[in-house]
């Protein structure tokens, strides 16, 4: 039996590698040599060089969409580890509709975007938004402009995507719980540890593995976001939450598409999340 599944084991992943080369290495490769031309998807390709990375020193959409994505990773990544990891450590203890939080949490990550963005609109709206009529009762004179001030809006998209996204890693999180020996817990109760120290010495080190993973899919994600840009602020106010990805696809398929320009845009986030992602690795082998 063994030596016929290691005979036909070549044929089992064919499937998946002609999707991964159909889908990924295929795309991946033409669009490094379109980074390096000029296309508007209608008239001959033209070999242009460097050009277009050269541009990119000078745009100053580019730069700002670069330094949003830079904000937004860093804003976004840490709080909604704190978020799920605290959601995670109180949801796993025995507690009354425990089940019944849990589905709460995890429902906006699987609710419609287009509906959860819309309420969240609603709720932060500048001149009727709940938010804003309880900050004015509390005396708050200079109200936020929230997703439509150029200072608020940043902010604005980070809190709406850790309240999404956080009920997610949470279940990552209750995973993890559910892994760690519980004994040692004990041990350190016993000793006269506090829940802070416990917390800190001996269950948060086992969650290592969880959390490097969380961290590295928040990252990708963070870097990539384009969905709740688009809903909430489609980029403004101004450049306000212009993206990589966002000026992808703005540069590409707005207006006069520019396949060549914004392969070179894609060519740096892609440099951009492979730096990052490798940082990662180096630091948890050199703490491991």
């Amino acid at each position: 039996m063994e030596k016929a599944i290691k005979r036909y084991m070549p044929i089992f992943v064919l499937p998946t590698l002609f999707a991964f080369i159909i889908g990924f290495v295929i795309p991946f490769i033409l669009g490094i040599g379109l980074s390096f031309c000029n296309w508007d998807g209608v008239h001959p390709v033209e070999f242009t060089g460097i050009s277009n990375f050269v541009a990119l020193l000078s745009d100053k959409t580019f730069k700002a969409a670069f330094v949003n994505t830079l904000v937004y990773a860093i804003g976004t990544v840490p709080l909604t580890l704190v978020c799920s990891l605290g959601l995670a450590m109180l949801l796993n203890q025995k507690v009354k509709f425990r089940n019944f939080f849990r589905t709460v949490s995890f429902f906006p990550y699987v609710a419609s975007l287009v509906a959860v963005a819309a309420v969240w609109n609603m709720i932060f709206s500048p001149s009727m938004g709940p938010v804003n009529q309880i900050l004015a009762t509390l005396g708050v004179e200079n109200l936020p402009k929230w997703a439509a001030g150029k200072d608020t809006a940043m902010l604005t998209v980070i809190l709406f995507s850790v309240w999404k996204n956080m009920g997610y890693y949470m279940v990552i999180y209750l995973a993890g719980l559910q892994g760690t020996n519980p004994e040692l817990e004990e041990a350190a109760e016993l000793d006269g540890a506090s829940k802070w120290q416990i917390f800190w010495n001996v269950t948060l080190p086992q969650l290592k593995p969880t959390t490097f993973f969380v961290i590295i899919m928040l990252t990708i994600a963070s870097f990539k976001v384009y969905d709740q840009m688009y809903m909430i602020t489609q980029g403004g106010p101004g450049n306000a939450t212009m993206t990589l990805v966002y000026y992808i696809y703005n540069v590409a398929f707005v207006n006069t598409p520019k396949y060549g320009y914004a392969s070179a845009v894609s060519m740096v986030l892609f440099v951009l999340v492979l730096f990052v992602t490798i940082i990662q690795f180096k630091g948890s082998s050199s703490n491991d």
